[in-house]
């Protein structure tokens, strides 16, 4: 049951970060797959076929992959909220370190393969 609820509690950031930029999609649809792999078959079957997360999910389960195109939205997503973050910052080291956050996430991202151009 706890593996079901993290995957739904998930799965419904992931929904929310579609449309709020500072929260992040992909890392919380990973998640949710993760948990309901766990806890939910049906669940997890659900959200492989979905036609939005099933790809990336696929791609990531098989190969770590994420498309170029996640990694620019991820990118532009992570730059226009460190662009908010840092004009509404009480302190510029707040701002600091969510951006330093962010910066690392990128890299991260940018290092994984892309889906069909893993090299062995």
């Amino acid at each position: 049951m706890l593996w079901l609820a993290l995957a739904i509690v998930s799965l419904a950031l992931g929904v929310i970060g579609i449309v709020l930029p500072i929260l992040p999609t992909t890392p919380f649809i990973l998640l949710a797959a993760f948990a309901a792999a766990r806890g939910s078959t049906r669940l997890h079957a659900w959200m492989r076929n979905h036609p939005r997360f099933g790809p990336m999910l696929r791609d990531w389960e098989r190969e770590g992959a994420v498309s170029r195109r996640a990694k620019y939205f991820a990118t532009a997503m992570m730059f226009s909220s460190a662009v908010v973050l840092f004009l509404i910052s009480p302190r510029w080291w707040i701002a600091a370190i969510g951006i330093a956050t962010m910066l690392v996430v990128a890299i991260w991202l940018w290092m994984r393969p892309e889906p069909g151009l893993r090299s062995e």
